[in-house]
C-alpha cells in the first residue's frame, strides 16, 4: 500500500451518502428479487439504514447458476491472456476507486477507515492484479512414456463456483476467491454476507464493466436461504466458503451429499507465544506492537486469525502484560469514518451481546484478573456496537474463554515456563489456523514453528501476510488453501490425464 506524506493524509470525519436501493447482479444485469422484496442494510457504526438490497432466494440462485453455466464455455475457452487482460483492467479500476470502496467498507462493516478499510481495499485490488498475473500458470505436464505414447495432463477449471463470503473482511475474502476462480477459467456466483453486502455489490458493479455477462453473479439474501440454495444446487461444481466452523460443518456436509468439492476457511483461536528474549530492551516494543497486530484489535478482534491466546513466559509476564495494556489504553474507539479512530464497531447486536456475555463471564471468574476493561474506552454518545479491548490475566488453558472463538476484542493471557509445556497448551485446541511466535533464538523459534499445529505460523511479526502465500487451516479451522498460486490450482482447477497411443512410422 502506497503511503502519502503526512501533510497529505486525510483528516476529520468522512461522510458517505446513503446507497439507496442496490440491485444484485445476475447474467450481466442488475436486478431486484423476483418477488420485489428488499432488506435494509444498517451501518453498525451509526445504526442508520444506509441502503437496501434485494432479498433473494432459491429462484435467484437458479437464475444466477443458469447464467454462470451459460457463460462458462466461452470464458473457459479464452486464451489465458484474454482472461489476464480483463483481470488486470479490473485491478486498475479497483485501485482508481479504492477510496470509495474504503469508505463504503467502513460504513458497511464498522471497520475503521484508516486502520482497516483502506488496507483492505488495496489488498482487494492487489489480489486481482496478482491472480491476473499468474493466469498463465495453469500448466499440465508431459510424462516421458517412451516412443509411441503421448501422455500428458491438463488443468481444467472446475466449472461454476459458489463463493460464500463473511462480513468481517468481505472485500479481502472476495479477493481471495473471485479473481482466482476467474483466472482459472471458472464462472462464479457470489453470496455476500447479509450484514455487509454493499461493498460486494460495488465490487460487482466495477467487475461488470469488463466481464462478459454471467461470468460473475451476485445474489443477496439470508445465508439460510441463498447460501443453502447455492450449496445444494446441482449446477454448482465447487463451493468456496469462509465463515464460522459451526456453519462450515453444515456447508461441508450438504455439499458432500452430492460429492461437490468444498474449500472451508473457518474459525480460529490462535496462540501467541512470547519467549524472554523477545521482551528485552531491544525487542520489547516491536513485540508488543506485534502482539496487538496479531490479535487484530483494530478489527475489533473480528478475525479468524486473531491471536487471542497470549502465552507469556513467567520471566517477562508482568512487563509484557503491562506494556500491552498501556498500549491498548491509547487506542481510540470511535466512528469508523473518523480518521482518528483505531477501533470501530462489532457487526451487529447478536455479535455484541455474545461478546459481552464472554466478558461478563470473565469478570466473574475466580482467580482471573481483568487487566483491562475496554468498556471505559467507548466515548459517550456513540450509537453503535462499540466495545473497547478487554484483557484477562492469569487465565487457564481449559477455561471456556481460552478455548472458544469469541470473535471480539477479548484476549486471555496465560503464563508458562517450559517450551514443551507452552507448545502442548498451544496445540490443545480443535482449531489450527494461525500462530504467532516471538523468539529471537532461531533454533528455538523454528523448532516451535515446526511443532505448532496451525496452517500459518508467523515468527516475530503479527501481520506479515503477503499476496502469494498459501493461507488456510488445519483441524476444525478448515480445508483447502487460498491467497496463492497453489491455492488457485488446488481450489479452482482439476487435473485431466490424457494418454494417446501414436501410430509408429507416421
Amino acid at each position: 500500500m502506497t503511503t502519502t506524506a503526512a501533510s497529505q493524509q486525510p483528516t476529520g470525519i468522512h461522510e458517505v451518502p446513503p446507497s439507496g436501493d442496490v440491485p444484485m447482479l445476475i447474467g450481466g444485469e442488475f436486478v431486484a428479487a423476483v418477488d420485489g422484496a428488499w432488506t435494509d442494510v444498517v451501518s453498525p457504526g451509526s445504526l442508520e439504514v444506509i441502503g437496501r438490497v434485494p432479498t433473494g432466494g432459491a429462484v435467484e440462485v437458479d437464475r444466477a447458476v443458469a447464467a454462470a453455466r451459460a457463460a462458462l464455455p466461452a470464458w473457459r475457452g479464452l486464451p489465458f491472456t484474454e482472461r489476464q487482460r480483463v483481470l488486470l483492467a479490473i485491478a486498475d479500476a479497483l485501485f482508481a476507486e479504492a477510496e470509495q470502496l474504503s469508505l463504503l467498507t467502513a460504513v458497511d462493516t464498522g471497520n475503521a477507515l484508516r486502520t482497516q478499510a483502506r488496507p483492505e481495499s488495496q489488498t482487494l485490488a492487489t489480489l486481482f492484479r496478482y491472480f491476473g498475473g499468474i493466469a498463465g500458470e495453469l500448466k499440465g505436464v508431459v510424462l516421458p512414456a517412451g516412443e509411441g505414447q503421448l501422455q500428458y495432463s491438463v488443468r481444467e477449471p472446475v466449472g461454476v463456483v459458489g463463493a460464500i463470503l463473511p462480513w468481517n473482511s468481505p472485500l479481502m475474502i472476495a479477493g481471495m476467491k473471485i479473481p482466482a476462480a476467474l483466472a482459472a477459467g471458472n464462472t462464479v456466483v457470489v453470496k455476500p454476507a447479509e450484514d455487509a453486502p454493499l461493498t460486494i455489490l460495488k465490487l460487482a458493479e466495477i467487475c461488470s464493466r469488463f466481464l462478459p455477462p454471467g461470468v460473475l453473479n451476485v445474489v443477496t439474501g439470508l445465508g439460510s436461504v441463498v447460501g443453502e440454495a447455492l450449496v445444494v444446487h446441482p449446477g454448482v461444481d465447487k463451493v468456496s466458503f469462509t465463515g464460522s466452523t459451526r456453519v462450515g460443518r453444515g456447508v461441508g456436509a450438504k455439499a458432500g451429499e452430492r460429492i461437490a468439492p468444498v474449500s472451508l476457511e473457518l474459525g480460529g483461536k490462535s496462540p501467541t507465544i512470547v519467549w524472554p528474549d523477545a521482551a528485552d530492551d531491544a525487542h520489547i516494543d516491536a513485540t508488543v506492537d506485534g502482539i496487538l497486530t496479531g490479535m487484530r484489535f483494530t478489527r475489533q478482534g473480528q478475525s479468524c486469525t486473531a491471536g487471542s491466546r497470549l502465552y507469556l513466559h513467567e520471566d517477562v509476564y508482568d512487563e509484557v502484560l503491562d506494556r500491552v495494556v498501556a498500549k491498548l489504553q491509547t487506542f481510540v474507539v470511535g466512528n469508523p469514518l473518523d480518521e482518528r479512530t483505531d477501533m470501530g464497531t462489532l457487526i451487529n447486536q447478536k455479535q455484541y451481546d455474545m461478546v459481552r456475555g464472554y466478558i461478563d463471564e470473565g469478570r466473574s471468574r475466580a482467580g482471573v484478573v481483568t487487566a483491562l476493561d475496554g468498556a471505559g474506552q467507548v466515548p459517550d454518545g456513540l450509537a453503535g456496537y462499540y466495545l473497547g479491548p478487554t484483557v484477562f490475566s492469569r487465565a487457564e488453558n481449559d477455561w471456556r474463554l481460552t478455548r472458544e472463538e469469541i470473535f471480539g476484542p477479548v484476549m486471555v493471557v496465560i503464563p508458562w515456563r517450559e517450551d514443551a509445556e507452552v507448545l502442548a497448551m498451544a496445540n490443545d485446541s480443535h482449531y489450527g489456523l494461525a500462530a504467532f511466535l516471538w523468539c529471537h533464538d532461531l533454533d528455538r523459534a523454528i523448532t516451535a514453528a515446526n511443532r505448532i499445529e496451525s496452517g500459518w505460523v508467523q515468527v516475530n511479526q503479527g501481520g506479515g501476510q503477503l499476496v502469494g502465500q498459501s493461507y488456510g487451516g488445519v483441524k476444525a479451522s478448515g480445508i483447502g488453501r487460498e491467497f496463492s498460486l497453489e491455492g488457485m490450482l488446488e481450489s479452482f482447477t482439476s487435473i485431466k490425464q490424457i494418454n494417446v497411443k501414436l501410430t509408429p512410422g507416421r
